[in-house]
């Protein structure tokens, strides 16, 4: 399945602002954009004021590069949102977290979205008893994520019971860290989904 391989930090710096894509580095010294605050490239330092099409481009960007998904299937997203009755843009940014890999990545069983969509697809997740091993999974309301059994003791996840201990959970989400696993309460609303995108700028990119 394709992903982008490229430098990961020069990403937070094109979009202005932390992503958060790294994990752990992002929170230490050696972030990239605490370090360099500008976009990439020889003319990185120079302001340019942005036209009505760019901020719209680069809000859709932001929203692709923070859940690590490419441009033939965010636009294939967005036409199922569209589809649907509701706001565009809510439903968009509802199925966007509904991925397997996120809710790996919300449940605190993975430091970064790259790192809990590299879990799926080793093969360490199961869903309702089953494994799954599709990052694009879409979860649905009474769902039961866990890391499977036989792969609790992975390097991967040394450790990981104390982490989990601290870790805030996203009100849809409920997380049982005796087991490693988490449910899915009910499906995202906006207003729980902390992620700094204006959705609506993508909606009429489109």
């Amino acid at each position: 399945m394709a992903r982008y391989l490229g430098p990961v930090c020069k990403i937070c710096r094109r979009e202005g602002q932390k992503l958060f894509l790294k994990g752990d580095r992002c929170y230490s010294d050696k972030c990239a954009f605490d370090r360099r605050p500008y976009a990439p490239g020889q003319h990185g330092q120079s302001r340019k004021k942005l036209s009505e099409y760019a901020l719209h481009l680069r809000e859709k960007q932001k929203a692709r590069r923070i859940y690590g998904v490419l441009e033939a299937q965010f636009v294939r997203y967005f036409k199922a949102a569209e589809a649907k009755k509701g706001v565009t843009g809510d439903i968009l940014m509802q199925t966007l977290e509904r991925r397997l890999d996120n809710v790996v990545y919300r449940l605190g069983f993975a430091r970064s979205r790259a790192e809990a969509r590299q879990i799926v697809r080793h093969g360490h997740i199961a869903v309702n008893g089953k494994k799954n091993d599709i990052p694009s999974y879409l979860v649905n309301e009474g769902e039961v994520i866990a890391i499977r059994a036989e792969r609790r003791d992975a390097e991967v996840f040394a450790g990981l019971q104390e982490s989990l201990t601290n870790h805030k959970t996203p009100a849809w989400l409920e997380l049982d860290v005796e087991n490693l696993q988490g449910k899915v309460l009910h499906l995202p609303e906006r207003s729980e989904i902390d992620v700094d995108v204006q959705e609506q700028l993508i909606v009429e990119l489109y």
